[in-house]
């Protein structure tokens, strides 16, 4: 599959499906990747693919990259209406993260003071207390929860060993719903086995998920790009539509991309 790697330490803004005009910070490998989940439909590829750079910016450069970026964009009038941590990875990872967003957060409040910060994680660091508090200090944490049960995130997300479902769910609800639940739909097939995000009973426990969490907000979305697992298929919006009813009728706030 034809990978997508952020090169650069701050790139874009490039246009967001779900976050608008979006400047983004990636953390990691500028021509690999890094992360604890080896998910079926990331746009990264494998991780076993992405080895050959495992460099990581230091904190200085990145501080030193975003406020250049940032001058510039000033000079040239332009809106972005959020700096999002999302690159080659998980942003989380990286071990100046709560430094980093300390940093990030002073540069936004003097040069660009109506954007946003979002961070885009699979949540499976929020363990480590600094990762989670330096989360708390974004206006927009977007932490993932694709599967209801042990089995169908292993399946989804191949997490490093040591990684707990209900674990992440307990340091989610120290968020006390102030975070946007992120998750992804689709088909396909595992080891001869069915993959299927809107079967009833993954349905079920994904919406007690979203009422045990209460999440200000919720995007579901399904694969738009070539995807490292062949054969996985798009779920239609017709079908989050109906999987989003009864929660929009309890008043969650949901925003679907297909």
């Amino acid at each position: 599959m034809a990978t997508i790697l952020f090169e650069e330490i701050v790139f874009g803004p490039i246009r967001s499906r779900r976050l608008g005009s979006s400047l983004g910070i990636n953390l990691l490998p500028r021509h690999g990747k890094w992360c604890n989940f080896d998910c079926i439909y990331c746009e990264c590829g494998w991780n076993k693919d992405g080895l050959k750079d495992k460099t990581l910016p230091t904190l200085d450069e990145v501080r030193e990259a975003l406020e250049r970026r940032l001058n510039e964009l000033k000079a040239e009038g332009t809106h972005i209406d959020t700096i999002t941590f999302s690159g080659n990875g998980e942003p989380t990872a990286h071990p100046d993260f709560a430094a980093i967003i300390d940093h990030t957060v002073e540069l936004r409040d003097r040069l660009y003071p109506e954007a946003v910060i979002s961070v885009l994680s699979n949540a499976s660091n929020l363990h480590k207390p600094a990762v989670c508090e330096a989360l708390k200090k974004v206006n927009n944490p977007i932490l993932k929860v694709d599967g209801c049960t042990e089995s169908f995130v292993n399946d989804i997300n191949k997490p490093a060993p040591g990684y707990s479902l209900e674990r992440t769910l307990n340091n989610l609800e120290s968020f006390h719903g102030d975070f946007i639940l992120q998750t992804m739909f689709l088909k396909g097939e595992i080891d001869g086995r069915p993959l299927d995000s809107t079967e009833a009973s993954e349905v079920a426990g994904w919406q007690a998920i979203v009422r045990r969490l209460r999440p200000r907000e919720i995007m579901m979305y399904t694969i738009d790009r070539e995807t490292p697992m062949s054969g996985l298929r798009k779920v239609t919006i017709e079908e989050m539509e109906a999987i989003a009813a009864p929660l929009r009728e309890e008043g969650f706030q949901i925003q679907i991309r297909g």
